[in-house]
């Protein structure tokens, strides 16, 4: 029926409905991940067994699956319903790193890229950002060339993240896609030595810079200019490329609470230390290093001084021999800025090597062209990533990102930032910058009946005495038997409670958000839609915002019976309104009469 005026308390109603529906919400799992990978739907597939099904998936948004599944900081983990609700999430990267060891090969990947466009683009480094923002736009057609000052790829990664934790081969075998896709990388090239980042522009149609932060950052402490102080940028660079580090003694301090530091600490065991200590301004249960790397830490036996901030490196004739630490009382003032205070309470621990963890800077090769803020990190449209130079986009480090797949998350933005760019489109053009990153998910449902906590699984450790003498890696991973048993554990979080109560509307759409959109854009409904609710009302008791779908239903059949003359519109139900009509005539009425005598 086209000549239907719905009400406007109906329009207003399905409006409430589509603004609020909860059925196409993605779930916390996929929100927190800034690459927005389909958490549920592989941890499903690896569950069921069917690997390959998990890794295509995977796929699609990361070609790094193995590398992330050993060192990513899984944002998806913290978001993930098990770990709000009992603090035991799903071992999602654990999951993500078993099938592509299972099922990775070179040959299967998708090596498909857009119509050459003849624009050609320079991407300063090859860690995580450089490398998704050069497949992003190779994908697309154009000419992607990657200088890199090392001779190898990775970034920060390959140099930050010691082996044990991330074997090397894991690294140069993913990073195959790159040339397979058609990039060229130079590497050993520095920009602002080799080649001026003017002329760089020049021979290029835009230009990323995503060179990160490779510059360490020691703090002024009075002894900090003596032999035997390091940074841990130049502390794990050394080790990753030669498994030693000669100038270190036997024992060390490192300097900070995050997970650089436990890699600092952990890496000392491994070049012949004696003793390994920690200390940070950061108390043990607010240290910001993840729990697992904590976890191996104090299994391998580093001395944790969490809550001692360091005052002064002792030394003699110009080398370190021990430290001075101080209990804190507190790191911020009222105002939240950074102000330590600290107790008389105080220590001096015998050390010869003090590396600090506290930081990187990012190195300027713009040769002053573009500014730079805190940390040396170049200023940007936080949307867009875009400087005050029209050809020139920043990723990664070099521009906040703090972990690898926030790096790639910002490669990819960039990307889609010089696509628009070489295009001579707005940058803003057709861009949702929700999706383009993490965000806060918008579902909200209880948890299924009969939920309980289950414990969470994890890989296989080598004992810590044993893995502590050497760079073999650490965590062997999981069985198939433990990815069936882990997978079990995710809720599969989504909402549709009404979808699973009534059949009906599964004939009509996915979710009431879908079929009420065409209702409010279309100004029309399918009567059958209207006329398939059975009016039980289950679909608003199970729904978490009590929709009034049934409502909406029946105020659409009397909208149909108005414009129907009175009458319902289904076809079948004129042989229903005759038989109701005949059923009150005296003809087919069988009262019993009274007969006057």
């Amino acid at each position: 029926m086209n000549n239907v005026i719905f009400s406007q308390k109906l329009f207003d109603t399905a409006q409430t409905i589509v603004d609020g529906c909860m059925g196409d919400a993605d779930p916390a799992c996929q929100t927190a991940c800034p690459m927005h990978t389909d958490v549920k739907q592989y941890v499903r597939m690896a569950g069921e067994g069917n690997f390959q099904g998990a890794l295509d998936l995977i796929r699609q948004k990361l070609f790094l699956p193995q590398t992330l599944g050993r060192i990513c900081a899984h944002p998806c983990e913290k978001a993930c319903r098990r770990n709000t609700e009992f603090g035991q999430p799903i071992s999602v990267a654990g999951i993500k790193r078993f099938v592509a060891e299972q099922c990775d090969r070179a040959e299967q990947w998708d090596l498909t890229i857009a119509p050459i466009t003849g624009k050609h683009i320079a991407v300063v480094g090859a860690g995580p950002a450089g490398a998704q923002a050069a497949i992003e736009l190779r994908r697309q057609g154009h000419q992607v060339t990657i200088f890199e000052k090392l001779n190898v790829f990775g970034g920060m990664m390959r140099v930050g993240i010691p082996e044990y934790r991330l074997p090397r081969h894991v690294i140069d075998f993913e990073y195959s896609y790159l040339e397979k896709l058609g990039i060229e990388t130079r590497f050993g090239v520095e920009i602002g030595k080799d080649i001026s980042f003017e002329a760089l522009r020049q021979e290029h149609d835009a230009v990323i810079l995503a060179h990160g932060a490779h510059v360490g950052s020691i703090i002024p402490l009075p002894g900090h200019d003596n032999d035997g102080v390091f940074s841990a940028v130049e502390y794990l660079k050394e080790i990753s490329e030669t498994q030693q580090f000669p100038r270190a003694g036997q024992r060390v301090m490192v300097i900070g609470g995050g997970d650089v530091a436990m890699d600092c600490a952990r890496s000392s065991w491994r070049i012949g230390a004696s003793e390994v200590y920690q200390c940070s301004l950061e108390s043990m249960e607010n240290l910001p290093a993840s729990q697992i790397e904590i976890d191996e830490s104090l299994e391998e036996g580093v001395a944790f001084n969490a809550g001692w901030g360091p005052i002064a490196i002792e030394h003699t004739d110009g080398k370190v021999t021990g430290i001075t630490i101080k209990k804190v009382l507190s790191i911020f003032d009222e105002q939240g800025n950074f102000a330590p205070q600290y107790s008389d309470e105080s220590k001096t621990i015998a050390v010869d090597t003090v590396v600090f963890a506290t930081g990187q800077l990012v190195a300027d090769i713009t040769e002053g062209a573009l500014e730079q803020t805190r940390g040396g990190r170049y200023v940007v449209d936080k949307q867009t990533l875009a400087t005050n130079l029209a050809d020139v986009f920043v990723a990664g480090d070099a521009c906040g990102g703090n972990i690898v797949i926030e790096a790639m998350a910002l490669g990819r933005k960039a990307a889609l930032s010089v696509s628009r760019f070489l295009s001579n489109r707005a940058l803003t053009e057709g861009r949702d910058f929700e999706q383009e990153y993490s965000y806060i998910s918008r579902l909200d449902v209880p948890l299924p009946k009969g939920t309980t906590d289950m414990h969470r699984l994890h890989g296989e450790l080598r004992d810590a005495d044993e893995r502590k003498q050497d760079f073999a890696q650490v965590d062997l991973g999981f069985t198939a038997a433990q990815i069936t048993e882990e997978a079990s554990r995710c809720l599969q979080c989504s909402c549709k409670l009404c979808m699973s109560e009534c059949i009906m509307m599964n004939d009509f759409g996915d979710c009431p958000k879908t079929m009420f959109t065409d209702f409010v854009n279309n100004k029309s409904m399918d009567p059958l839609l209207a006329y398939s609710c059975n009016a039980c009302d289950q679909c608003t008791i199970v729904c978490p915002k009590d929709f009034p779908m049934k409502e909406m239903f029946l105020g659409a059949r009397a909208d149909f019976v108005k414009a129907n003359n009175g009458e319902s519109p289904m076809p079948g139900h004129k042989a229903i309104n005759m038989h109701q009509k005949l059923g009150f005539s005296k003809l087919f009425t069988m009262a019993k009469r009274t007969v006057a005598k």
